[in-house]
């Protein structure tokens, strides 16, 4: 599915552009593809079972997966990292915060796969970031947003497309279809620290906002994350 001009959504179960087991959601996260000339920016990669459907979505839209240069992650969880291991056999660069590299280095709990009865193939993360960085990559900028709480090593991704301020906010926020939050059952979710999260993300101004799960926002995402902060703040002080 094309998003804007070059920037793709091609992959995640919830809205039907892939599917890991009949019948099942919340098992594949979105996955989009930044189209420059210098090569794919990958962000996520899907939970592994999904992978040739991610490649046939791409090809499509006449995007080759041997033109992936690097896949950002925007945290460890299986259904957004499973399918790591399978890219880097490929040649792919992953670039993650330290928290999320050390998690899918070691494939343990924070990865999630006794949520979905699975084991997490372990894999190495190319190149560590933090919090505030710029990224230059492929010509393209990309700023660096922690925003812990989901999981230790959750993380934003802003960057400027088509003259829009576009955001890959994984699963900070809950998606229209479910609650406001991220799923709260992670080894190392924290209230505390999401509700900090949110209160940084409501400060930001984006014109698209592409979440790990669900519908995109297209029209003014900052009040989305506004009202996640709202219910935080009642729910869990």
């Amino acid at each position: 599915m094309q998003i804007l001009k070059n920037l793709f959504q091609v992959g995640g179960d919830l809205n039907g552009i892939t599917y890991d087991q009949p019948g099942a959601l919340w098992n594949d996260a979105n996955s989009y593809v930044l189209k420059t000339e210098q090569g794919l920016i990958l962000f996520d990669c899907g939970c592994g079972n999904t992978m040739e459907q991610i490649f046939a979505n791409m090809r499509y839209w006449d995007l080759s997966p041997d033109d992936i240069r690097y896949c950002l992650l925007t945290h460890a969880h299986f259904d957004h990292a499973g399918g790591g291991h399978l890219l880097k056999k490929r040649g792919v660069h992953f670039i993650a915060l330290g928290e999320t590299a050390d998690a899918v280095a070691s494939g343990d709990e924070r990865c999630c796969g006794y949520l979905y009865h699975k084991t997490f193939q372990p894999f190495a993360v190319d190149r560590r970031v933090a919090d505030g960085q710029k990224l230059p990559l492929l010509g393209v900028e990309i700023d660096v947003m922690h925003l812990p709480g989901h999981s230790r090593g959750c993380t934003a991704y802003l960057f400027n497309w088509e003259q829009k301020r576009v955001v890959i906010s994984g699963d900070v926020i809950g998606t229209l279809l479910s609650g406001d939050f991220g799923w709260s059952g992670s080894i190392d979710f924290d209230k505390k620290s999401y509700t900090e999260s949110l209160r940084r993300f409501a400060k930001v101004d984006t014109d698209l906002m592409l979440p790990g799960h669900g519908m995109i926002y297209f029209h003014k995402p900052r009040r989305r994350v506004e009202e996640a902060l709202n219910s935080a703040l009642m729910q869990w002080r």
